[in-house]
């Protein structure tokens, strides 16, 4: 056995690969390409192509190696039982810990987007909120807001649809994956007519450095195909359908990334993107596609929704997966008996970073969330090659190619995005880390199920 997360859990086995992908997908496809394609433009100009390559190239050199793992341990958890597998407690208890926090405040961030394109929507159609109750505190100067009402509400909304089974909600993920998905192609289809060639000069007008920093942020953009691991446990096949569902996600969604960021600095001039929160609209105003860009608000609330939905799931396995091993108390690894998931948990997941989407301004958050998980492809890299020279014989029915030079290219790709993070992002994130180290020692190391004797 190769850790205390390995045995049996419960959890219905409900997934096939087009699901995988399409959780993928619902997962990646979201604020990225509606929000963040603005910011990148900015820090890039035109080369955020380049930016979105360098991003996934990263992506990529991790997904194999997450595609071997994931088809070799096949239990939930993600990155956490890969840690545990391979480089012991401590180690998995720290990424477990990060990814707390990473998928977590991922949630929060993106329910807050969602929560502006919604009211921007409604706004269309003559219904507005009252003040108080569209924006965290302080975080529309001059404007007296308490409560964003509308992202407390989706994050229950989701949580509620993820506790009555994952099957249901995956049905419902891959609906709304396909009308995003469909849109997104709508952009693309429309704006191509419309790019102008001479906004692609400069191409690169802030060098090698913009690109880079660019890379940093728009990582974020990824983030959503380690979620699929998360699903090890409920997939019919985990060996054959895991990797094709990271992969095949990750594929999809760097070809999309690409061509949507080279047709938006095509028609709109990459300044002009500043302090823009939907830019992809943008681009089709500027365009005079206005009956497009009413599509397009549409797909980033859906878009969105599916993140968030993915994100919860994700953080949610994690938690069960810790608790079975005895790391957190028992109840969060309690199975509903009806519906099959891990009820306490999803509802303790949902509302408490709601009440962080409704009551913090997190404006900041996508670079801490984005070294988050460049810590943890750092690490299933590493536990890659571990495994490897501990046990060869181990039967894997995905295999790494190139090992150790892939795992070694994700390491390294990984490690010079988190250098363009800011000091005061590596602080936050080492404090995180710091009480996740007392809370181990002062607490879950005594309870472990690893650590007691048999």
């Amino acid at each position: 056995m190769l850790a205390a997360s390995a045995k049996p859990g419960g959890l219905k086995k409900v997934l096939g690969p087009t699901d995988l992908i399409l959780l993928g997908i619902g997962a990646i496809v979201g604020t990225g390409i509606f929000v963040l394609t603005g910011t990148g433009a900015v820090t890039a100009g035109p080369a955020l192509t380049i930016s979105f390559i360098v991003a996934a190239m990263a992506c990529c050199f991790a997904a194999l190696c997450y595609a071997e793992f994931a088809s070799t341990v096949p239990v939930a958890g993600s990155i956490y039982t890969y840690s545990y597998a391979t480089l012991g407690e401590f180690v998995a208890w720290m990424i477990g810990w990060d990814l707390l926090l990473e998928y977590g405040l991922a949630t929060s961030t993106v329910a807050v987007g969602w929560s502006g394109y919604f009211q921007s929507l409604m706004s269309g159609f003559g219904l507005v909120l009252p003040d108080a109750l569209t924006a965290a505190p302080g975080a529309r100067p001059g404007v007296d807001t308490l409560f964003n009402l509308p992202a407390f509400l989706i994050m229950i909304a989701l949580t509620a649809m993820l506790s009555l089974g994952m099957r249901e909600s995956a049905r419902v993920n891959n609906v709304m994956v396909i009308i995003k998905t469909g849109v997104v192609l709508l952009f693309i289809a429309v704006g191509v007519g419309h790019v102008r060639p001479e906004n692609w000069e400069p191409f690169m007008p802030y060098g090698m450095g913009g690109v880079m920093s660019a890379a940093a942020l728009v990582f974020f953009a990824f983030i959503g195909f380690d979620a699929v691991t998360s699903a090890a446990e409920e997939v019919k096949n985990p060996k054959r359908d895991l990797p094709i569902g990271i992969i095949g996600s990750l594929v999809v969604c760097t070809i999309l990334y690409v061509v949507v960021a080279a047709i938006m600095t095509g028609i709109v001039p990459h300044l002009d993107f500043k302090g823009v929160d939907h830019p992809v609209s943008l681009a089709l105003q500027v365009a005079g596609e206005n009956w497009v860009a009413g599509f397009v608000d549409l797909a980033a609330i859906l878009g969105m929704s599916t993140v968030i939905l993915v994100m919860a799931y994700g953080q949610t396995r994690i938690l069960f997966a810790m608790s079975r091993d005895g790391l957190l108390p028992s109840k969060l690894s309690t199975v509903h008996p009806k519906y099959g998931t891990p009820f306490f948990a999803t509802w303790l997941v949902g509302i408490i970073f709601g009440l962080i989407a409704a009551v913090v301004p997190l404006n900041v958050l996508a670079e801490l969330v984005n070294i988050g998980t460049l810590a943890a492809f750092t690490l299933v890299s590493i536990a890659v090659i571990v495994l490897r020279k501990k046990r060869p014989d181990l039967p894997r029915a995905f295999r790494c190619p190139g090992v150790p030079v892939i795992p070694g290219l994700a390491i390294v790709f990984c490690l010079v995005l988190m250098s363009f993070l800011s000091w005061h992002t590596w602080l936050a994130f080492a404090i995180w880390l710091a009480i996740g180290a007392a809370v181990y020692f002062g607490y879950a190391r005594q309870r472990s199920l690893l650590n007691k004797p048999q």
